[in-house]
């Protein structure tokens, strides 16, 4: 059943209006309920979610039945006309292939073709009126600017039936006193209208239904509920029902996409025999509220991961990577959808998608594109399960990289931080809330050992996405009248999704240096810069050097050499060298910059250039079991970009002084015959080892993702000879990934160098 119309409530009074032009007059193009074609009447609205009241998918009225455009040949001309209609002064851009959901009905037009000066879109070149070989998964729409037409009366367009719409649902926990925690996995299904908060009826609700509200409020699954129990706590309450009726297919993305019926304002008996809708959703891993919780948890993830979320700046959202014959890949956004999008979603453990996004809008991959016109039902357990085309590399590009965000729980996380004394709300001295019921208050964090990564967990709990910086001292931030340490101690893996998470010291605080002066503070981001090395060029380029001891005089000073080097007889004999060349790409959404202004970088005269970081790249060789008998380092030598890809242009360039960085689709390339570019091997004796590579060890500046920044390869070393093969990145810090590591079968496809 359709949701019921202001249309259908007033069609009498509108037809009589339009019988009788004065009852408006002698109506102008902005205020004319309908536009009219031969003796076709036309009305438009604006349609699908989730959307701003500027913005939706394009729908016309004609002959009494709503359709849509289809995207073909669309154009900002066309947006222009159609923003007119609609009451809006012009267009700010349109949408493809359904972004505000598919429609239904007919399509009315395709092949559209305006000029943008036409005063209707009757004007306007199509197909003519029906005549469309679309499907809605075409269905165009637009965004307006947010600036009326003067004169203007929106009551025949903008959402016919806006006050009917269900904008808003929450859970309301039914039973316990107190605080409850969060967030609420089981309770009355409640939605706001304009009367407020108001209960659904549970005549015919369906698992499908319960699927669809617990993806929206951010759960991937729902579970059974005692009913029973519920229906007698119903008889001691008092209910009010503004909804009944619901119908979803159990894909929908959102409750107002599903088949709606709601009560009116006339009606005395609602919901008679039937009880409010309690839905029980099953959290995922992320939102679990304790060990025995997740005990009883009925969502489990794969064995293996076989899809992961990169690039984004929040939980939940993030470019789509898929593994594949054990190398990790993106997804091309040729016909990506909210219902592909969903899946992936609940797969993770979030909620069903709030947004599927296209043209790389969390950064671009890099290497493999695993799949592209991926089609879900909104069904499947696994994006894995969905019918897909397998690409080659001319298909698709990376520019075209999908993306997800996701409906997320409610946690209220967020409330219990807050920064103070910044410029903008994205930088200040952090201020976290702490104490039970009746005895909350504000207090500081001691700033000893705060770093980056504590800083990205006060960021994302903030919702303000990732630090650029975290302060030990804050003593240029007024600090109000909040002088209290309440927190010292804290250490993040920098995962978690709030301070609570995070190791510290609790009620007993220890500070080396107490006053408000030496607090935490942080400086957020909506985007940072992710580093990734290029492991295929290290594998290719890998080989043995015995360098003269007088060609080395540069690098001693430079702490590039073993130690035992120092005990040397120089000018004479030699050093063992490993040498590889290393490619650093940037592929996140902000430039990658040192933390160190230029007035603090180093002047090295031996090598000529400016060191902007103390410590860039760790190098080690290590024992199978992980155990270091070789290191080099890296000091900043010149961050600068050497090459970017074809639409992008250096930004970075060292000579003459300049600006160091790496600048987003760029890559720094240190050669292998770039002194310190090596491992000195020279106390290493024959055996199996590992080659390990670490990207901004001490985490200096920030990146959205850190997991990426180690690269490991299996080394065999015969004493004249090296093979280095099986070169991974992006799981060497795990624990998991080193025990299959270290059993790494066989020495078959080495290099031997």
């Amino acid at each position: 059943m359709q949701p019921v119309s202001v249309w259908q409530q007033s069609a009498c009074g509108l037809l009589l209006c339009l019988l009788c032009s004065s009852c408006l007059g002698s109506p102008s193009p902005s205020t004319d309920p309908g536009k009219r074609d031969g003796s076709q009447v036309l009305r438009f609205r604006l349609a699908g979610f989730p959307r701003k009241p500027y913005e939706g998918r394009v729908e016309i009225q004609r002959a009494g039945e709503w359709g849509t455009i289809c995207d073909d040949d669309f154009t900002l001309q066309a947006a222009h006309v159609l923003c007119r209609e609609l009451g809006f002064t012009e267009a700010t851009g349109w949408t493809h292939s359904a972004k505000y959901g598919a429609g239904t009905g007919r399509i009315w037009l395709d092949n559209l073709s305006c000029s943008g000066t036409e005063k209707s879109v009757i004007e306007c070149a199509s197909r003519g009126w029906g005549n469309s070989d679309c499907t809605h998964d075409e269905d165009a729409g637009v965004i307006c600017k947010d600036q009326r037409l003067p004169g203007f009366s929106d009551s025949n367009v903008i959402e016919v039936d806006h006050h009917l719409q269900v904008e808003e649902v929450r859970l309301r926990a039914a039973v316990g006193r107190g605080r409850r925690p969060l967030p609420v996995t089981e309770g009355l299904v409640e939605v706001r209208l304009p009367e407020g908060w108001m209960q659904v009826c549970d005549k015919g609700w369906s698992a499908h239904n319960s699927h669809v509200l617990c993806g929206m409020l951010g759960f991937p699954s729902e579970k059974r509920v005692n009913t029973a129990f519920y229906r007698l706590l119903a008889q001691r309450q008092q209910h009010s029902f503004g909804l009944h009726g619901v119908a979803c297919v159990g894909t929908e993305a959102h409750l107002s996409l599903c088949s709606l019926e709601f009560y009116h304002a006339n009606d005395t008996v609602r919901c008679p025999g039937g009880t409010p809708v309690v839905v029980s959703c099953v959290a995922g891993p992320l939102y679990t509220l304790s060990s025995a919780q997740k005990n009883q948890q009925q969502w489990k993830p794969q064995e293996e991961v076989r899809v992961r979320l990169k690039g984004g700046s929040h939980p939940g959202e993030g470019r789509v990577e898929v593994l594949k014959a054990g190398t990790w890949g993106t997804v091309c956004d040729r016909k990506w959808d909210l219902l592909a999008a969903s899946v992936v979603c609940r797969e993770l453990g979030f909620g069903s998608a709030r947004e599927a996004l296209s043209g790389a809008r969390m950064g671009q991959g890099m290497g493999a594109i695993h799949l592209s016109e991926v089609r879900c039902s909104g069904q499947e357990p696994s994006l894995w399960n969905c019918p897909h085309k397998n690409i080659t590399a001319e298909d698709c590009s990376h520019s075209q990289d999908a993306g997800v965000r996701c409906n997320l729980p409610y946690t209220g996380v967020e409330t219990k931080i807050r920064l103070s004394g910044g410029r903008s709300r994205y930088e200040g001295r952090v201020e976290v809330q702490i104490g039970g019921p009746g005895a909350l208050r504000w207090g500081l964090i001691c700033g000893d050992d705060w770093g980056t990564l504590e800083a990205m967990v006060a960021c994302r709990q903030l919702g303000l996405g990732y630090a650029s910086h975290g302060l030990q001292e804050t003593w240029y931030w007024d600090s109000g009248n909040i002088t209290e340490l309440v927190m010292s101690g804290v250490r993040c893996r920098g995962t978690e999704l709030s301070l609570d998470q995070c190791a510290h010291h609790g009620p007993h605080i220890t500070c080396k240096k107490t006053g408000t002066h030496f607090t935490a503070g942080v400086i957020c981001s909506e985007t940072a810069s992710d580093l990734l090395l290029h492991s295929a060029l290290v594998q290719e380029t890998a080989y043995i050097e015995d360098r003269p001891l007088h060609m080395l005089y540069c690098a001693a000073e430079e702490n590039c050499l073993a130690s035992s080097a120092r005990s040397a007889n120089w000018p004479y004999g030699h050093r063992r060298l490993l040498r590889f060349s290393s490619q650093i790409h940037n592929l996140g959404r902000a430039d990658f910059r040192p933390k160190a202004g230029r007035h603090s970088w180093v002047w090295h005269e031996c090598h000529g250039h400016y060191h902007s970081m103390d410590i860039f790249t760790h190098y080690d060789i290590l024992t199978p079991n992980g155990t270091k008998v070789a290191e080099g380092h890296k000091a900043s030598f010149c961050l600068e970009d050497t090459e970017c890809y074809e639409d992008v242009s250096k930004r970075y360039e060292c000579a003459n002084f300049g600006e160091q960085g790496i600048t987003v689709g760029c890559w720094d390339l240190y050669r292998h015959d770039i002194d310190c570019q090596w491992i000195d091997i020279t106390d290493v004796k024959p055996g199996n080892y590992i080659l390990q590579v670490v990207i901004n060890p001490n985490f200096e500046v920030a990146e959205s993702d850190f997991t990426n920044n180690a690269m490991k390869c299996n080394c065999k070393y015969d004493g004249h000879r090296i093979w280095v093969h099986n070169c991974h990145i992006g799981d060497a810090f795990s624990e998991e990934a080193n025990k299959r590591f270290e059993h790494y079968p066989g020495q078959t496809n080495n290099q031997i160098i």
